[in-house]
């Protein structure tokens, strides 16, 4: 998949009493800024001659030209002291995530004089912002050419990303979930009436009849079979090979023709007694390609990768991981691992396509992770409440491993192993080689859910957001 295209409703605003030349001036070299950043906006050059927002009569105008032009956010630079309450009626109005910023003020004139009171007017518009009830990213009162300016902006185009993402979200449920599973069972009306999260549920039989018809028309199923015979090891005769694409090629057909972006599929054991093979592989083709299919009909898991995915702009693919054992070296040590399903991107050798530990039948992928920083999430929740658990590891070396898998550090593994067992978490998680966890932290605001650090960073995270 592409990298995610995010568009931004700039409105900027000023006030009447300070000086409108110069709110004209930082309209205008703002804007510059945005271009030279590469940043997708709408302006509103067109709605009055100064393409500011500062009136009612604008302000509905401004609303309606967003709402058709589909902005993901809204930005809104405070050029002057701005008009706080239009920039609240605006917010409110449009619905998606609101990034507050003005530029620092100058030195006064030599009579005391000052032009914009920029800094005044954002802690006006934050509190009429909370009066109207509306969550808002604020980013610091800095220069244009600041590096936090940048760095602010690339990190809200990700939170948008992310509530974009969340606010869309329909998942193919292939089969029920496995009877022992019951730690996978989630509450799809729950999900549907408080965030919009549909489910795609679709039986077995369905999925092997597209296999069937997809091994019939051969061409998608041929070209799976190449890319696998350049790409991995091949452990498993020519007959499970097929199969293996042909479920690939089943799986895709079916999230397109359901308008999904995520499956979760029943992987054992009643698809093994249909097909022959763990799905394992096939479900790493299609993770490879940025649709998340995740193990043990885990709804939580797949919405986990989703919104993991976009905090990193679909720029890297995410893994699906259990939490198995700790490091038998180092004592905060942990073993990230499942049977087979990680993209191939994420390994730092060729994978195998072999057998996995603890079945018979083969359709796994073999193959240790790249080291380095990761972020680790788990959405969930229970009893009617959700949050995100969600913090930093590092890849480290250990013991050799079946399936797809990685040991990481923590800072304390028996804190997060309490965070994990106290709930409302499982022993599934997503994993992403890179640090999303402050774009996350601030996404959580707009998606309605807790954030939930497993180690004490929270401060560091607030910071980091501030621009220190």
């Amino acid at each position: 998949m592409a990298a995610a295209k995010i568009k931004l409703g700039y409105a900027p605003t000023r006030r009447s009493i300070f000086s409108a030349p110069d709110a004209i001036k930082y309209r205008g070299l703002t804007a510059d800024r945005l271009r030279e950043l590469g940043i997708d906006f709408v302006d509103i050059t067109d709605i009055n001659e100064e393409g500011l927002l500062y009136n009612d009569e604008d302000r509905i105008k401004i609303a309606a030209k967003f709402k058709a032009e589909g902005v993901d956010g809204l930005f809104l630079p405070h050029c002057n002291f701005g008009t706080e309450f239009e920039c609240a009626r605006l917010a409110k109005d449009l619905g998606v995530p609101v990034l507050l910023w003005g530029p620092l003020d100058e030195r006064p004139d030599e009579n005391g004089v000052r032009l914009r009171d920029t800094q005044c007017g954002l802690f006006a518009t934050g509190k009429v912002l909370r009066r109207f009830r509306v969550p808002f990213t604020y980013m610091t009162n800095c220069r244009l050419d600041d590096p936090v300016f940048e760095r602010g902006l690339r990190d809200f185009l990700a939170v948008c990303n992310v509530v974009k993402t969340f606010r869309n979200i329909r998942i193919l449920q292939i089969s029920t979930r496995p009877f022992e599973f019951w730690s996978t069972m989630c509450n799809e009306g729950e999900l549907l009436e408080k965030f919009n999260i549909q489910l795609s549920p679709i039986p077995m039989p369905e999925l092997t009849a597209e296999m069937k018809k997809a091994k019939e028309e051969r061409t998608e199923v041929d070209e799976v079979i190449a890319y696998v015979k350049e790409s991995m090891i091949i452990e498993v005769n020519d007959a499970q090979l097929e199969n293996v694409a042909a479920l690939k090629v089943a799986m895709s057909h079916l999230l397109k023709k359901y308008g999904c972006q995520a499956g979760a599929i029943q992987c054992w054991n009643a698809l093994q007694s249909e097909i022959g093979i763990m799905p394992c592989a096939a479900n790493a083709l299609l993770n490879e390609e940025g649709y998340p299919i995740v193990c043990e009909t885990d709804i939580h898991g797949a919405i986990t990768a989703l919104i993991t995915e976009a905090a990193g702009m679909g720029e890297m693919r995410s893994f699906f991981a259990d939490w198995t054992i700790r490091h038998p070296d180092i004592p905060n040590g942990e073993l990230l691992q499942h049977c087979g399903p990680w993209p191939i991107s994420v390994a730092c050798e060729k994978p195998r396509l072999t057998y996995p530990l603890a079945f018979d039948h083969p359709g796994a992928i073999t193959a240790e992770a790249k080291h380095g920083n990761v972020t680790l999430c788990r959405f969930d929740g229970d009893n009617g409440e959700y949050s995100l658990l969600l913090g930093n590891a590092k890849g480290v070396d250990g013991p050799k491993g079946m399936g797809t898998y990685l040991w990481v550090e923590v800072d304390n593994i028996k804190r997060l192993e309490a965070k994990i067992v106290e709930g409302p978490y499982i022993h599934h998680c997503v994993g992403i080689h890179k640090d999303v966890v402050p774009v996350l932290y601030e996404a959580c605001k707009y998606m309605g859910i807790t954030p939930d650090l497993y180690d004490p960073i929270e401060e560091d995270v607030k910071a980091y957001l501030r621009g220190e």
